[in-house]
């Protein structure tokens, strides 16, 4: 850093001294806010990160991921400017896939951290396949939010494919939702509020999307991230009940802190699933309605959701016959870990 201008060197990459250490708890989530808050206003993305919310993400581990071994800081000269974590996941197309993922503040990119930091990253996800040995190929995965063209550009430089898109999707003028019917024999009921219901409803979830590409661990460290995440509120969840049976249901969320941040009234349908004995019955488009009419009466005026746009349930178009429209494109990439570099 440069005392006199505060602005960063601009020595060469191959001169730029970085020390690559763990993570250390509530004060590098503060960090990792300012980053990638930093990230986001410059690529345009409308998302921002609290320090409470990242804490709670990095804070559960398991056995797809501890913060104390799978998360690194990057610092020049004390000052952090960069971030990265890694995953794995055994993934529905049978492979395992160890997820990469993190940013440099913009005013460090093009000086080469970002590839060092992916090289540190893609070394911590070899690693991980000795320790938890496999049959399945393995390979390194990353996602990408469009709007971030020099990630992009960094990762096919170093190898890796596009091989799938998700469409992020807004509805507008919620006061104009009327609820589709419910199927007969299904009813709305709210989630009873204890661990056992709720980690009932999170391996529904999983399960529902075991026909789906990709896939997530719902494991112990997944269930506490949820229980703990600051804007939690089961009171949001449409749950679509046959008998004692969850036959589908929305995890709908409203980012407090986020939307606070950014003076806007955005609520996320974030998981939207419909379980296989259940399907074809016009279930989805019950649930995701009565989703809209929810987050219309806790005043939200948009909301948004993820969705792959190569879904095998034809959830695009059930999206938008209830009036979402495609704002962004993402995109998954990846690459073979044998063809990594030592």
């Amino acid at each position: 850093m440069d005392a006199t201008t505060n602005k960063p060197e601009t020595r060469p990459m191959t001169e730029l001294e970085l020390v690559f250490r763990s993570w250390r708890g509530e004060p590098d989530a503060v960090e990792m806010a300012r980053i990638s808050n930093a990230a986001n206003e410059v690529d345009d993305v409308d998302e921002r990160n609290s320090p409470q919310e990242l804490l709670n993400y990095f804070s559960h581990p398991g056995e797809h991921f501890d913060a104390a071994r799978d998360v690194v800081m990057v610092e020049h000269d004390g000052l952090v400017v960069g971030y990265g974590w890694h995953n794995w996941i055994d993934t529905t197309d049978r492979v395992r896939e160890g997820r990469v993922g993190g940013y440099v503040h913009p005013d460090w990119t093009r000086r080469g951290i970002g590839r060092r930091l992916l090289g540190w990253l893609e070394a911590r996800a070899r690693a991980s396949v000795l320790e938890h040995p496999t049959e399945l190929p393995a390979i390194y995965g990353s996602w990408v939010d469009g709007r971030r063209t020099g990630k992009r550009v960094l990762l096919e430089q170093e190898g890796y494919a596009v091989v799938r898109r998700f469409y992020e999707m807004r509805r507008d003028d919620l006061d104009e939702v009327s609820p589709a019917p419910m199927p007969d024999g299904l009813e709305i009921r709210a989630i009873p509020v204890d661990r056992p219901s709720l980690r009932r409803l999170l391996d529904a979830d999983a399960e529902a999307f075991q026909d789906h590409w990709g896939g997530w661990a719902a494991d112990d460290a997944a269930f506490e991230e949820m229980l703990n995440d600051p804007s939690f509120d089961p009171s949001l969840y449409v749950v679509a009940w046959d008998g004692d049976e969850i036959a589908g249901a929305v995890i709908n969320h409203i980012p407090r802190l986020e939307n606070e941040a950014m003076e806007r009234s955005r609520g996320w349908l974030e998981s939207v699933f419909v379980r296989r004995p259940w399907r074809r019955r016009g279930l989805a488009q019950a649930i995701v309605t009565r989703s809209l009419v929810a987050l219309r009466e806790r005043g939200m005026d948009h909301a948004m959701l993820g969705v792959d746009a190569d879904n095998p349930n034809g959830a695009v178009g059930v999206y938008e016959r209830a009036g979402f429209f495609v704002v962004n494109t993402s995109t998954a990439y990846r690459k073979p870990m044998e063809a990594a570099s030592p």
